[in-house]
């Protein structure tokens, strides 16, 4: 376990510090990464918007569409009608009854492999930044960061150390990843859960251990965790329109009214939540990526990053005792086309001049491409020292020069590359689209990539934001 940042005090009260980070309008945010001259302007990702199609709905819908009256889970049909889609304003610019292009909206279809790769970017940054993440959803997870930080204020005076933490986990996931994300920085997981939502998008609220109460306090009642619209008409029934009026209820009566539920809300109300931020499994793949100040095609530069990155990567491996069967790339090229590389292992390794020889070796694939973007990933992780190859485990086994391994200084030798092709290089054949969505959580491939638009996801009211 990484230890607290350097300086940080012991927290004399010994509250835990509770982030949760909530992804805004995602799809969306996801679909300006891919098209940047969607930025600022009213975004619409759902499914049913196209000519002939009579079924369909809001799967997630940009602030500036919200302000038309577009929300998450509408008929495709009334999103339409409060804002038209721009395809149709600019292709009827000629008819005096076509939509005005200042009211109109874009519209995209979902696509949930784009839409899970860059989730999973944006959760290795979390895994980063945590010991204990639990992930909750594509684009939301709460993190336990009290070994990493304290509620003690920083020298500065003008916020708390867990403010400065967080702010740098939202700068992360923006400079890292592209998207934009709101945290709640507070003692548990419900009050947290509130602050996120509490100034979005783009938000950063805190709430002090002894501030919750008063923070809660004035919030309708609807912005309590777990109080649905059915549950709050049916408070509102009592008069119960606040968090605080919810506080000072009769927890009896609550009880009586909407059995054990009733107590729990109650207590969230007053911020009682000693639940633990319990981790939702070992991570997959560890990677780091990069995004270039501006796209290149320069040789050297690719590969000065892809090393510094590749570095990154085995060494945050390493200290998670974590050992890995493959090792990949992901080149963006422009405008936004993801593409990703990767090789297996003959078995499991812990091997930082491997990650960077195989991963310099993937970039070669795109040695003359323009790229926005580089990554290095180990994936198929495995958390037992005892499997690591050995000589003995791995007779025979070759390099990629086709000699036999010697050992290393470990008195370890290197697991075999396989799968050799015409130009003896190692190399096993690129994961499909669902293999790597499985085992890393990022899209694979440059022909699936470049087409990805037209695949329409079919979403569920749970994946809706």
């Amino acid at each position: 376990m990484e230890g607290t940042l350097p300086g940080v005090p012991t927290d004399e009260d010994g509250e835990r510090v509770v982030l949760h980070v909530d992804m805004d309008c995602f799809y969306a945010s996801c679909e300006r990464m891919r098209e940047p001259r969607l930025r600022g302007e009213p975004v619409v990702v759902g499914m049913g918007y196209e000519a002939g199609e009579t079924v369909g709905a809001v799967a997630t819908a940009s602030y500036e569409a919200r302000e038309f009256g577009v929300e998450s889970a509408q008929a495709i049909s009334v999103a339409l009608e409060r804002l038209p889609r721009m395809a149709n304003a600019d292709a009827d610019a000629d008819d005096p009854n076509a939509p005005d292009p200042d009211e109109a909206g874009f519209y995209r279809p979902v696509d949930m492999e784009f839409y899970e790769s860059v989730a999973a970017e944006v959760k290795e940054v979390l895994h980063d930044c945590a010991d204990t993440v639990r992930e909750v959803s594509i684009d939301e997870a709460y993190l336990d960061v009290t070994d990493r930080t304290a509620w003690t204020d920083a020298p500065d005076g003008d916020r708390t150390l867990a403010e400065g933490f967080a702010r740098h986990v939202k700068d992360r996931i923006d400079r890292e990843v592209g998207v934009v994300a709101s945290v709640g920085v507070a003692p548990n997981m419900a009050t947290a859960k509130v602050a996120s939502d509490f100034d979005k998008p783009d938000g950063l609220t805190v709430v002090r251990p002894g501030g919750i109460e008063s923070f809660l306090g004035p919030l309708p009642i609807e912005e309590v965790h777990g109080v649905g619209p059915v549950t709050a008409r049916e408070l509102a029934d009592l008069g119960i329109e606040t968090a605080g009026d919810l506080a000072d209820a009769d927890p009896a009566e609550l009880t009586d009214r909407f059995g054990d539920r009733g107590r729990e809300l109650y207590d969230r109300a007053r911020g009682d939540d000693d639940r633990e931020v319990t981790p939702t499994g070992r991570p997959k793949s560890l990677s780091r990526s990069s995004a270039l100040s501006e796209p290149t095609d320069d040789r050297e530069r690719k590969a000065k990053v892809v090393r510094a990155l590749a570095a990154d990567v085995a060494e945050r491996a390493r200290s998670r005792g974590a050992l890995y069967r493959t090792i990949g790339i992901m080149a963006v090229t422009p405008p936004y086309d993801v593409n990703t590389r990767a090789e297996s292992l003959s078995g499991p390794v812990d091997d930082p001049d491997l990650v960077r020889e195989v991963a310099l070796d993937l970039l070669g694939e795109f040695e003359d491409e323009t790229v926005r973007k580089l990554g290095v990933r180990v994936s198929k992780l495995s958390f037992d020292a005892g499997e690591q190859a050995t000589l003995g485990g791995y007779e025979g086994a070759e390099t990629v020069d086709g000699e036999s391994d010697g050992a290393d200084a470990a008195g370890q030798g290197s697991p075999r590359r396989t799968d050799r092709s015409e130009g003896g290089q190692a190399r096993t054949a690129d994961p499909t689209l669902e293999e790597w969505v499985e085992e890393t959580g990022t899209v694979d491939g440059e022909e699936r990539s470049r087409d990805r638009r037209s695949r329409d996801g079919q979403v569920s009211l749970g994946d809706f934001e």
